[in-house]
This record gives C-alpha cells, sequence and structure tokens, in this order.
C-alpha cells in the first residue's frame, strides 16, 4: 500500500515546515519578502539573507500541498472499503488552502498578532490530521500483512482488556495539552512575550506577577500549562510500563517522556539565551515533534480497540 508511506512523508515535510517557520521568526524574516505569493515581484528571488529563509518556507509550504494532493489521490484509490479517509484528505486539503491564506495575510498586513497565532495554529492542526491519517495507514497495512515476528502488528495488537481504550483516552488528552500548550506558545512568540519574563523559575521576581497585558499573560499561561502538560505526559508514561501495553507503544511513550523534559530544558534556554535562534527552532519542533508522539498513540490505540470488536464478536459466536 503506498498512502501509508505518503502521508508518513506529509508528517515528516510538515515537521520540516514548522521548523523552518520557526527559524523564519526567529532571524526575525517574516517580512523580508515584502510581497504575497511573489518575493519583491519574483517567484525566483535572489536567495540571500531573511528572504533565503522566507522563501524557502514559501517553496516548502508549497510542496506540501503538492504532496499531500498525491496522498489524497492514493487513499482515494486504495481505501474504498474506508471513507472516512478521504473525507479526512479533502479536510486536509481544506485546511493546507486556508493556512496558506492565512500566510498571505501575515505578510499583507504586516504580521498582526491573531493572524499569525492562527496561522500557527492552524499548521498545528494539519500536523494532528496528517498524523493520525499516517499512524491509521501503518496500523491497517500491519493488520493485512500480519507478520508473523510482529514487526508490524504491535502497535495494533497485544494490549490488555479495556487497556487499549484506556490508552487511547489518556493518550489523547495529553496530545490535546500538549496542542493547547503549542497554541499559547504561538500567542507568546507573536506578542512578543517570549522575554516579557525574563527570570526562571520566576517572573519578574514573583510566582504570579501582575497580569497587566497579553505578553506577561500569554507567557505566564504558558508557563503554567507548560507545567500540566509535563506531568501528564510524563505520567502516561509511567502508567504505560505499569500496564499490558505492547512494547513499540511503551517505547514510543518513553521518547515522549524524554521529548518533554527536552522541551521543558529549550525553553529555559530560549529565555536565557535572549531567544536565540538554534533554542527558539527547536524548541518549535520539540513541540511539534511530541504532538505527533502522542496524536500515533492515541491512533494505534483506538485502532487496536476496533480490531478487538470483530475478535470478542467472532469469539462469541464461536462460543455458541
Amino acid at each position: 500500500m503506498l498512502h501509508p508511506r505518503a502521508f508518513k512523508v506529509t508528517v515528516v515535510w510538515t515537521l520540516a515546515l514548522l521548523f523552518l517557520g520557526s527559524i523564519v521568526h526567529a532571524t526575525e524574516s517574516s517580512l523580508a519578502c515584502p510581497d504575497w505569493p511573489t518575493c519583491f515581484g519574483s517567484m525566483v528571488p535572489e536567495m540571500t539573507g531573511g528572504v533565503f529563509w522566507e522563501h524557502l518556507h514559501r517553496l516548502v509550504a508549497g510542496g506540501l500541498v503538492l504532496m499531500f494532493a498525491l496522498a489524497t489521490w492514493l487513499a482515494h484509490r486504495e481505501t474504498g472499503d474506508r471513507p472516512w479517509v478521504l473525507r479526512a484528505c479533502l479536510a486536509g486539503l481544506g485546511l493546507l488552502v486556508v493556512q496558506s491564506i492565512f500566510g498571505g495575510l501575515t505578510v499583507i498586513y504586516r504580521l498582526p498578532d491573531l493572524v499569525s497565532t492562527t496561522h500557527l495554529t492552524l499548521a498545528f492542526t494539519f500536523l494532528t490530521l496528517a498524523t493520525v491519517l499516517a499512524a491509521a495507514a501503518h496500523g491497517a497495512a500491519a493488520i493485512e500483512v500480519g507478520d508473523p515476528r510482529g514487526s508490524a502488528g504491535p502497535p495494533v495488537t497485544g494490549f490488555g482488556p479495556g487497556i487499549g481504550r484506556r490508552l487511547r483516552n489518556l493518550a489523547a488528552v495529553a496530545a490535546g495539552l500538549v496542542f493547547i500548550q503549542s497554541v499559547l506558545g504561538a500567542l507568546v512568540r507573536h506578542t512578543d512575550g517570549g522575554l516579557s519574563c525574563p527570570d526562571i523559575p520566576l517572573c519578574l521576581g514573583q510566582v504570579v506577577p501582575p497580569l497587566v497585558n497579553i505578553q506577561i499573560t500569554s507567557h505566564v499561561v504558558h508557563r503554567g500549562m507548560a507545567l500540566i502538560a509535563t506531568v501528564a505526559v510524563l505520567w502516561l508514561a509511567m502508567w504505560a510500563y505499569r500496564n499490558a501495553v505492547p512494547t513499540r507503544l511503551r517505547r514510543g511513550l518513553l521518547a515522549a517522556a524524554a521529548l518533554v523534559l527536552l522541551q521543558v530544558g529549550l525553553g529555559v534556554a530560549s529565555v536565557l539565551t535572549y531567544l536565540a535562534v538554534p533554542p527558539v527552532s527547536l524548541h518549535t519542533l520539540v513541540a511539534a515533534l511530541l504532538l505527533v508522539v502522542l496524536t500515533a498513540v492515541a491512533t494505534f490505540a483506538g485502532r487496536a480497540e476496533e480490531v478487538r470488536g470483530p475478535q470478542r464478536s467472532e469469539q462469541l459466536a464461536a462460543g455458541r
């Protein structure tokens, strides 16, 4: 099956696009091309300075649209028995179109906070959708292959009774927290609130400083949500090791625990280095990777419950 591979490439491509977008903002290159969709009236401007990052970001974004259009076409051909996949793909194409429009608006209206934040929020929304499609397609392919050695099967088989449903719900909640945290991070970034709390772990010398403007408020809430999301991910990883969760998914949740700790470290480094480009850019990338891992785990666990349902019915029928 070709579409699982196309969906996986889409996820990786989206991660690269988010990383590039973070570099564009961190290097203050967002308006290096003052017009849109051209750059200084050309589709092939001189790739120097900030124009390199900004126009490269646009080119990669255009490539993502083409890549996902290919994935949608392959899914249309190969998933006639699962119409929800095609509907999700069409929704994803719609998201990409709206995302492109908001990208243009950020340039045309000179980086308005709400538009820029929405632009990044849509990117994380599309990443989540693409991850669900990639994980669901991979799980379906694993079942069809039926590898007796278990190289393909573990993500959707091997759960204890009721564990799959619980893991799906817990991972979905953790992914939701990470998504909200990412949106708050987008708000901090685009309201220039990254250094509104220049000290750590306090903010302006206080646990809760006066919330006098959007910059300080968003930064404080972002830190608070970071604590909640970190605890949730670490607890989920420990829960998985204490219950009958397939080895591959337990390893995935261990990776999520490592990523969330790395993410906290990058957040601290971003403040202490006064928003240096490497930690700020990696901070966005690691958040996106964490969202991908948790979304994939939730999708695999949900797929396991779908598989167990027919199996229970067959066992009951055989018992009769």
